[in-house]
């Protein structure tokens, strides 16, 4: 086979092909479409798939005292049938940017606002049959205000000792996936920066 034949194949087996999609239902928050596809394996299958326009997680931060301090959510969630401890997260409005609407959900949900933002990780929540994506910024240089709540949301905060919202997740009391791998992600991030601490102050000078 000639290359050029060769490079074409590896490009389209790289690929899905659509062979049909049908919208079965469209709410104010997401769409679901029934869609026959043929994968890049070859596998032909119906996929189910709900469409999000993708949500943002704040990951804020307390980094005023020795000991950083998470701030986290308390909120009833019907899906889950029970109250979840969570970071402030939120959906991205069409034509919104990430940065804007992790702002903007801070603010509502917390009355917080800060002075510095960074992204940390984006993924996929449930990509089985989810298209969400859920990118999570975090956010230092908290700085206190009046939460804007809407009407339906009734929010319980509190600022968590890093090791505490560890233990938190290590024992199970929180159960939400984008909190747990985004105060896991914190957690990591100190001690490998304590780590390289410790090695620079044991070297001769």
């Amino acid at each position: 086979m000639p290359k050029s034949a060769r490079k074409r194949t590896r490009r389209s087996r790289n690929k899905e092909r659509i062979l049909s999609s049908r919208t079965v239902y469209r709410g104010p928050v997401f769409s679901v479409t029934t869609d026959h596809v043929e994968e890049p394996n070859g596998v032909r299958a119906r996929r189910d798939v709900i469409h999000h326009s993708g949500s943002i997680v704040v990951l804020a931060v307390d980094d005023s005292t020795p000991v950083p301090r998470v701030l986290l959510e308390r909120q009833y969630r019907h899906a889950a049938t029970d109250y979840l401890w969570e970071l402030p997260a939120g959906r991205i409005d069409p034509g919104e940017q990430e940065l804007h609407a992790a702002k903007r959900e801070l603010l509502e949900e917390t009355g917080y606002t800060a002075t510095r933002w960074k992204r940390i990780l984006k993924f996929y929540a449930s990509p089985g049959f989810v298209a969400e994506t859920m990118a999570v910024y975090l956010a230092t240089g908290l700085r206190r205000g009046k939460a804007q709540p809407e009407d339906d949301e009734v929010i319980y905060k509190r600022l968590v000792s890093l090791p505490v919202a560890v233990r938190m997740v290590t024992g199970g009391t929180i159960r939400d996936a984008k909190t747990i791998s985004s105060v896991l992600w914190l957690d990591h991030t100190s001690r490998t920066a304590k780590a390289k601490k410790s090695q620079s102050a044991r070297r001769p000078r």
